[in-house]
């Protein structure tokens, strides 16, 4: 079901509630603000929302529901929506006043995508919004654009597809054309369409069974005996969708450690590397612990590090909240060299920092960041922690190296150019992969996700052993 569809599922059902929600706690003013830190702030989305909703838990479900809503589709769509707006305002949205572009970017979001608030309402609340941060004077200007928006919503036509299709991808699915450029030399126009169309849709929550606390079965019924809807993942059978739930936090399996939330493209990393239960493993940057955490199940000791106390502390609290104990969790720089574990591992971990072009529908204000610069320097970032991290793996061990994009300069290439310089050879992970996953690519040794075509996010992954 897209986003805009599940919206309108919600029409019969909280109108009046969304309503109540705009007045009383000025829902559209928390997102105001929330776009401001973001969009003009150059904060992460994705932290911003989240602790914007820990701050108003007391809020029901529906209220908070509507802060979430509004404010991720704004982000993701807001090149769209600026598309939108200069086709009407007589001033461009990168001239107007910060507050002013982002107060109607939220207002055009609910007018186009968000069918069951009634327009009117939309433009009234945008108004008072205006007045009330000190805009009075500029309330008509942003009434008279809404207006407009509405006006015209019906006629609105985006770039001709035929006659630029590049503008077309730009602007239908919010993505800066340097990006759109970048993926479509590397694959065809209808897989780069899919994978944009995709990045738009409305993400499930993945999760992985803690098999060490329960089984897959018993799992799913505790999820079941908590109201929240399972759904089996086609890929993995400790794996699961989950939907319907208000807080993970106020879900008992979650706070039991029962479970923990992992894409199933990030899951396959271990499934792929064949740990054994006497392995030891290194995962170099491990946080928030999601890969090293599924190891430590598999393998009889796990040294999980990345480069910041911050993100230690990340992996600690889950390597806690799932009663692991056969995980060490340090602070260290994956560009550095550590001398005491050379040759020592049976399979390192190397989920290295990228682009994450392959996570845009998780994480949509990565594509605004990103430079075509950062893109060269994350691919050469990580050719110098590969010529580091390879010393770890002992003889006949295994590396596995993964990223979450599509970017084909920071995958296959990247593996490629290992595979050319180092001692080590690819190995089939056919093995180890269900038939639906299995192609010609993972015969020779690595697996390309895509969104819009696997059930998962973009993902690249490889195995190398050390000969």
């Amino acid at each position: 079901m897209t986003k805009n569809a599940k919206e309108k599922d919600y029409q019969n059902k909280k109108v009046d509630s969304h309503r109540k929600a705009a007045g009383k706690t000025n829902s559209r003013e928390i997102v105001l603000d929330i776009l401001l830190e973001i969009i003009e702030g150059g904060k992460f989305s994705h932290t911003v929302i989240n602790n914007i909703l820990n701050k108003y838990q007391h809020l029901d479900k529906q209220e908070r529901a509507f802060i979430s809503r509004l404010s991720i589709g704004t982000v993701e769509r807001y090149l769209t929506l600026d598309y939108r707006i200069n086709q009407v305002a007589s001033l461009p949205v990168k001239k107007m006043k910060p507050l002013i572009r982002n107060l109607l970017r939220l207002s055009v979001y609910q007018i186009v995508y968000m069918d069951y608030i009634p327009n009117s309402a939309v433009c009234n609340e945008a108004v008072k919004l205006a007045k009330k941060r000190g805009f009075t004077k500029l309330s008509g200007f942003v009434n008279a654009v809404l207006r407009s928006i509405i006006r015209k919503n019906e006629t609105f036509s985006l770039p001709d597809k035929e006659k630029d299709p590049i503008r077309y991808l730009e602007i239908a699915y919010s993505v800066p054309q340097w990006i759109v450029q970048e993926l479509l030399e590397q694959y065809d126009y209808n897989q780069v369409e899919r994978m944009l169309a995709d990045s738009l849709e409305e993400k499930k929550t993945s999760i992985r069974c803690n098999l060490a606390k329960n089984s897959p079965e018993q799992l799913k019924n505790h999820l079941i005996k908590e109201d929240v809807t399972v759904e089996d993942n086609a890929y993995l059978d400790y794996a699961f969708y989950i939907k319907g739930y208000d807080y993970l936090d106020k879900l008992d399996a979650f706070q039991q450690g029962y479970f923990t939330v992992q894409d199933v493209s990030s899951q396959l990393v271990c499934h792929v590397a064949g740990i054994k239960e006497n392995d030891f493993v290194v995962d170099v940057c491990a946080a928030p612990g999601g890969k090293a955490l599924h190891a430590a199940q598999m393998a009889k000791a796990v040294s999980a590090r990345d480069l910041t106390e911050y993100k230690v502390n990340l992996i600690e609290e889950n390597k806690k909240r799932l009663n692991i104990t056969n995980l060490e969790a340090k602070v260290w720089d994956a560009t550095i060299t550590d001398p005491s574990i050379i040759k020592k591992a049976d399979v390192v971990i190397a989920d290295l920092p990228c682009s994450g072009l392959g996570v845009l529908g998780k994480k949509s204000d990565i594509k605004y960041k990103l430079t075509q610069e950062q893109l060269q320097e994350l691919v050469i970032l990580q050719r110098k922690i590969l010529s580091i991290v390879k010393d770890y793996v002992k003889s006949g061990g295994i590396l596995i190296f993964s990223t979450c994009t599509v970017n084909k300069e920071e995958n296959i290439r990247n593996r490629d150019w290992f595979l050319q310089n180092f001692d080590f050879e690819a190995e089939s992970l056919d093995p180890f992969l269900p038939k639906q996953l299995q192609d010609e690519n993972t015969k020779l040794g690595y697996l390309q996700l895509l969104p819009g075509v696997h059930d998962s996010d973009g993902f690249f992954i490889s195995r190398m052993r050390r000969k």
